[in-house]
Order: C-alpha cells, then structure tokens, then sequence
C-alpha cells in the first residue's frame, strides 16, 4: 500500500508537471496483480481528483482560444472521454493487454518528438470544426488509455492555434480532468475498480497530494529539467511493460 501511495504522489506531480503519471500509476497496479483493464480503469478514477486538485492551484492561470470557445472544447473531451471508457469494457481484455507496451511505446514517442512533430504539422489554421473533431479523437484515446493524453492535447492545439504551448499547461489540466471525469463515472459503475478498495484510497491519496504539490512545483523547476524528468519516467515504465509482455 505504501508503494502504491507513493506512485500516486509520483503520478500526481508528474500529471500537473506535464503529464505521463498514468505511466507510473498503472505499472504500480499491475505489478501488485491487478488485472491491467482494471488497472488502467482505476488509475483513471484515482487519478482525477489529482487532476481536479491541479486545476484548482491554476484556476487562475487558464488560458485558451477563442475558436471554439472553451466550453466547447470540454463538451468534446467529456463525450471522447464516455465513448473510449466504453470502448475499453466493451473490447476483449486481451486486445487491451496487447496493445498496452505498444500504447506506452506511441504515447513515449509524442513525449519525446513531439515539438518536432507540431513544427512538421504546421500546415495551416484549420477551423473551429476541425479543432473540435480532433480533440474529440485524443479524448477517446484518453478514456481508452490515457497515456500521455495531455502532452497530445498541448502538440495538436499548437499545431492547430495560436496557443503559446508554454502558458497552455491549465488548459491541458483541465481537459485531462474533463476527459477522466467521464471515463471515472463510468468505470466505477460498469469496471471493477472497487474490487479492491485499498489500491484505488491509496492511489487517489497519494494523487491528490502529487497533483497538489506538482501544480506549485511547476513555477520553480527549469522547464528542461521537467520535461527530462517526464521522459526518463516514460521510457523506463515502457521498458518495464515491454519486458513483462516479451520478456
């Protein structure tokens, strides 16, 4: 349990940070032998309050676009964030344990290129419709997976607007928190996510605590250093799932 509260405070900090706690949170529920579909269900759940508690340290720092408006720009993750959580109960298991080093593997790549990538996609403005469409396809991505979810989210809207990605970190957060909202409702009604009601309290905690600290933590580290140590964090909990799958 402590170990397991100490990757939600990890996972916590490093989602308020810039992303990837999922990484963390979910190799520390399958290596304490929780099937992954319902690891990954319960790493969504715990980690929303986290996320919650980062948006209220930035509440006062968000900043978007104006096209589309931020209110529809929520209404999309919430409805990606619904049909990807019943897109991860409704498909086999096995597809899920599968994908999920090759998930890991794609989501690790966007951490690691992604400013090279939305500089090789800035083809043009497309409009609000075509923001829309997209955010809707990463929030089914993130209420099936999540992996890196918000690092997608910060590459797209750059590539997409005029969204500076450096002061769009609340927006992200606050995404995140719609899409896992959702996603959280439905898996704890239709997933076994209460079967064991110690690694969901102890993760949530340790989240919550991470996800406090991280968002305050944020204004002091050097950006560089942050986004070293999201990456590091990535590479080795890919590593680690790749080795469990193949190994």
């Amino acid at each position: 349990m402590l170990l397991i509260l100490l990757a939600g405070v990890a996972a916590g900090a490093l989602n308020a940070v810039g992303g990837g706690g999922s990484f963390v949170a979910l190799a520390a529920l399958v290596a304490a032998g929780m099937p992954p579909v319902t690891a990954n269900a319960t790493t969504t759940v715990a980690l929303l309050p986290g996320n919650a508690t980062s948006a209220w340290v930035y509440r006062r720092e968000i900043e978007g676009f104006s096209r589309p408006s931020p209110i529809r720009l929520t209404l999309a993750s919430v409805a990606g964030g619904a049909i990807g959580a019943g897109l991860l109960l409704l498909l086999p298991s096995a597809s899920f344990d599968a994908a999920v080093p090759w998930l890991l593997a794609f989501a690790t790549v966007v951490l690691a290129f992604g400013k090279r990538l939305t500089a090789a996609l800035r083809l043009g403005r497309p409009g609000p419709a075509a923001i829309l469409a997209g955010q809707f396809l990463l929030a089914i991505y993130g209420g099936y997976f999540g992996g890196a979810v918000g690092l997608m989210m910060l590459a797209f809207w750059t590539a997409t607007t005029t969204l500076d990605p450096a002061r769009g970190n609340p927006l992200r957060v606050i995404q995140v928190a719609a899409v896992y909202l959702t996603a959280a409702v439905i898996f704890v009604f239709a997933a076994d996510v209460l079967s064991q009601p110690l690694h969901l309290v102890a993760l949530l905690a340790g989240a919550v605590i991470g996800g406090y600290t991280g968002a305050h933590l944020v204004r002091r580290l050097p950006p560089t250093m942050l986004r070293g140590l999201v990456l590091s964090t990535a590479v080795l909990m890919t590593g680690l799932f790749f080795v469990r799958a193949f190994g």
